[in-house]
């Protein structure tokens, strides 16, 4: 027995050693982005590298909003993010609607979204802009907007986790002369709550990171969103590095601070939705 153990002590030191070194080897990007976005311009580069500034500064930060538009790309991603939160509740919606209703065409219907799944998003995004060019919707943040109101993988991931609702519980709501709206919203969403968690913080994880779409729709660097200004950034000063840590820094920080702090809804998410 005394054996076993000290090998299963021997295995567990083992295993929490390799990740604590991976975690380690995957930390240090992070660690120097966020040190050099406070480092002077001079300290960046300098040999021997140091960890923590000897000259610490938020210049780097302010540069972002005096010099840039950061401003103005902050902006137009926080509407993208909000506008996204609406469109989670279309397609939460519409995932409740294949799962509770019966009408004609329901499976080929669903069929036909989740084959959308499978087709690239490259593939599309010119039809897609033809299609909001002829609508006049180009270099618009309506034009922006739109295309991601719907998500086939949101649809899906509600419907499987709504299936799991008991019907008695919703006939018993109908037969107190609740209607489809209150019994949705009063009742079904807070029953949803891990999965309007989990697809809450992908939601805004999409709409904080979207970069090819808005960079295709708008020509006017007004409707730019903060990943586009930080590509601009590496291009209009691509030897200022200390500036270029502080816009991914500015860019990275909040996914990481959101991601840490309710990635067990993302597991729960999954897991009671029925994906393994």
């Amino acid at each position: 027995m005394a054996a076993t153990k000290n090998k299963s002590k021997v295995e567990k030191t083992i295993v929490l050693s390799i990740m604590l070194i991976g975690g380690i080897l995957v930390s240090i990007p992070f660690i120097w982005m966020i040190s050099s976005s406070f480092k002077p311009e001079s300290e960046v580069l300098a040999i021997p590298p140091t960890i923590i500034p000897d000259n610490p500064t938020i210049e780097n930060y302010i540069n972002l909003f005096t010099n840039m538009n950061f401003a103005v790309y902050l902006r137009n991603t926080i509407i993208i993010v909000l506008f996204s939160f609406l469109g989670l509740l279309f397609n939460a919606m519409a995932g409740y609607g294949f799962a509770k209703y019966d009408f004609n065409g329901k499976e080929k219907l669903f069929y036909v979204v989740l084959a959308t799944m499978m087709i690239p998003g490259q593939v599309t995004m010119i039809p897609v802009y033809l299609i909001l060019n002829y609508m006049g919707l180009t270099n618009t943040m309506a034009g922006i907007i739109l295309p991601g109101l719907a998500v086939a993988f949101s649809i899906f991931l509600f419907r499987q986790f709504m299936t799991t609702i008991p019907n008695d519980l919703l006939e018993a709501a109908r037969l107190d002369g609740a209607g489809e709206f209150f019994i949705f919203f009063r009742l079904v969403m807070p029953i949803a709550k891990p999965i309007f968690a989990v697809q809450g913080i992908l939601t805004f994880i999409a709409g904080w990171n979207s970069f090819l779409w808005p960079l295709i729709i708008a020509n006017d660097e007004s409707l730019y969103t903060l990943s586009v200004g930080l590509s601009l950034l590496q291009g209009q000063y691509a030897n200022n590095y200390a500036l270029q840590m502080a816009g991914a820094a500015f860019m990275v920080v909040p996914i990481i601070i959101i991601f840490a702090f309710f990635q067990k809804y993302i597991v729960e998410g999954f897991t009671m939705s029925g994906l393994k």
